[in-house]
């Protein structure tokens, strides 16, 4: 039942061949093909755009007011490829290694080593575009290291990279709006899939500005809809990031795989009070220059800058020696919880570590910091009005991106013919643990380099879907969603949305988020079908349905994270291992690394619907590694 559909042949032709055997559209024929992309961020943007350019009708749904405002240019640090510029060892192969044990050996090789073969088309195709890239003073394209390799492959724009790379895609994508070809729906929220015939043939979405529902057919459709870190209440993403259009696909039949794969990021501004609406990310970049320590006595308040170097811990230097502070987000993360619950936090809080840049200054000179890193450096000014060219900064691990998804095959497409599905919103490329500087990378590898063909290969077979948006298909659909929101409405509880997102996250945070037990997991599966019953009885949404309501907006949103949370939890109770950013606390190795079980757990967990309350069916999708060998991951 779960074909990945990979293709037959050497890994570094297996591509090649794929495009060469899949069926095409001739191009007078893609004119009568209508096509649906949710999301306007890098991989959606990318896809729409390339889409119309072939010649395909696109209808693209926005759930901003302007496809600028994505999440994706919320990306600092940058984008990798395997272009060996810097002439340091770097190739494809490599950059297909470290993403296969960066991800921790939980991810198909075959479509890890696509993404890094794409790799350096995207940066052809984003210069192209004009997108300013940092640059050497001869002219040629800079990079920088990241985390998770030894090589400098890392594309930027100081710390601006995925805003100017999401200009680009902006760019193509409403030159496309401007020839009539894409129809761009702003502000609009998906709701749900339609299917019919056991094909994903239209969508139902809700305008956010008038509050009306609309139901939209076509011969395929295309999610790319970002992750579901927003389960935590607290984490990088922007508040409106949900998991509300692939949790709808999910209840429509679209699998759900491995979905406990979340990243915690270790470079983000600590947490400073119980009602914030989110974290900042720091760039991974600033692990470049920027030392990570915690005084090497327990509890001491004394500034930094007061601290003397032989009394400071550079903890990642003196435990990774190869790596030091480049390690794997995960590895970072995991070290400074550690060292923080073991008493050395520095700040108020005792919940930070130290991220100093001072030697990098001494070095090279506070402008040639600057000019690296000046935008991050003002805006952690701004927040904590502390000046991190003279004071170190305070970081701590934050709920950052997931790098589990809906499952799609080597085509990108869910088990639900005609549902493909792109970027983060799938599950495919990052396995359990994404590197630094490779969400940009797939994004637009799925956008701009693998959708336009393999969508090609099933419309060429499937022929038009004849949706019609008159049907009782999509009017049904349309009445459930609509009969949710009324429900939404009236409840008439006491208590707010965000404080059931709110207790739902803080939940989750402890139970599912850098450490996990079997007990705490038991735990949070006890409690969450709790706070959702009581969530349905008692939540307080005010205003009207056919009308702007954003506490109208989050509640529907809410009311699917305390679906899915369950979901996560389950996948994280059932693999009982440690793998990447899943760290389960009875499966480490002495040293307190994570420790992987692959006789019982070299595969893909994917979870299929079954009903609110009821246990989903796990199918397993195994993954075989030829060309990277299942070793234990070793940064030192």
């Amino acid at each position: 039942m779960l074909d990945a559909k990979i293709p037959n042949g050497p890994i570094a032709e297996k591509w090649t061949r794929h495009k060469f055997d899949m069926k095409l559209v001739n191009p007078a024929n893609k004119r009568k093909f209508n096509i649906i992309v949710v999301g306007t961020g890098l991989a959606g943007a990318s896809a729409a755009a390339s889409l119309s350019e072939m010649g395909y009708h696109v209808q693209s749904f926005c759930i901003q007011d302007s496809p600028r405002r994505a999440h994706s240019i919320a990306a600092q640090g940058g984008i990798n490829a395997a272009k060996n510029y810097t002439n340091d060892g770097d190739s494809v192969y490599r950059l297909f290694y470290d993403t296969v044990k960066g991800g921790d050996f939980r991810a198909r090789e075959a479509n890890v080593y696509r993404l890094a073969e794409l790799s350096v088309n995207i940066i052809d195709q984003c210069v192209a575009q004009g997108v300013p890239f940092a640059r050497e003073y001869g002219g040629y394209l800079a990079n920088r290291s990241f985390g998770g390799a030894q090589v400098s492959r890392t594309f930027y724009a100081r710390g601006q990279t995925g805003q100017q790379l999401l200009l680009g895609a902006y760019g193509a994508l409403m030159k496309e709006v401007a020839t009539g070809n894409v129809t761009l729906f702003p502000r609009r929220e998906m709701l749900d899939l339609v299917v019919v015939d056991n094909r994903a043939v239209g969508i139902v979405c809700r305008n956010l500005i008038s509050g009306k529902m609309e139901t939209h057919a076509a011969d395929a459709v295309v999610l790319a809809t970002g992750g579901y870190g927003n389960v935590y209440d607290l984490s990088t993403n922007a508040r409106n990031s949900n998991v509300t259009a692939a949790w709808r696909a999910h209840r429509r039949g679209a699998w759900f795989a491995n979905p406990c794969f979340t990243q915690i990021h270790p470079t983000c501004i600590p947490v400073h009070g119980d009602y914030q609406s989110k974290l900042t990310l720091m760039s991974e970049s600033l692990r470049n220059d920027g030392r990570v320590w915690v005084p090497r006595k327990k509890g001491d308040k004394r500034p930094p800058n007061e601290i003397p170097e032989d009394e400071r811990n550079y903890y990642l230097e003196e435990k990774y020696p190869s790596f030091g502070n480049l390690v794997p987000r995960d590895v970072a993360s995991r070290n400074a919880k550690e060292w923080c619950d073991k008493g050395y936090g520095v700040g108020q809080t005792g919940v930070a570590v130290y991220l100093d840049f001072r030697d990098a200054i001494q070095r090279d000179g506070e402008e040639v910091v600057r000019a690296k890193y000046g935008n991050l450096f003002d805006m952690y000014e701004r927040i904590t009005d502390e000046n991190p060219y003279e004071v170190p900064m305070m970081i701590y691990p934050a709920v950052h991106y997931t790098m589990g998804g809906l499952w799609v095959d080597y085509n990108l497409m869910s088990n639900l013919p005609g549902l493909h599905v792109l970027g983060e919103a799938n599950f495919s490329d990052h396995g359990a643990n994404r590197l630094g500087a490779s969400a940009l990378m797939q994004g637009l590898a799925d956008g701009y380099f693998i959708i336009p063909y393999t969508i090609g290969d099933f419309l060429a077979q499937a022929g038009p879907s004849g949706a019609d948006p008159d049907n009782s298909a999509f009017k049904a659909a349309e009445q459930e969603a609509a009969a949710r929101i009324t429900r939404l409405l009236n409840v008439k509880g006491k208590r707010t949305v965000a404080e059931f997102h709110r207790e739902l996250g803080l939940t989750m945070w402890e139970h599912c988020g850098m450490a996990r037990n079997e007990a705490g997991l038991k735990e949070a599966l006890a409690k969450i079908p709790q706070l959702r019953e009581a969530f349905w009885e008692d939540v307080n949404v005010v205003g009207s349905e056919g009308s702007f309501n954003q506490v109208l907006e989050r509640a529907g949103r809410v009311a699917d994270f305390l679906e899915f949370a369950e979901l996560e939890c389950l996948d994280a109770l059932e693999r009982a291992e440690s793998c990447g950013g899943h760290f389960r606390e009875e499966s480490q190795t002495e040293e307190g690394e994570a420790k992987r079980d692959d006789d019982n757990f070299c595969h893909g967990a994917v979870w299929e619907f079954k009903g609110v309350g009821e246990k989903p069916v796990l199918h397993k999708e195994a993954f075989a590694f030829e060309h990277v060998h299942l070793t234990q991951r070793s940064y030192k």
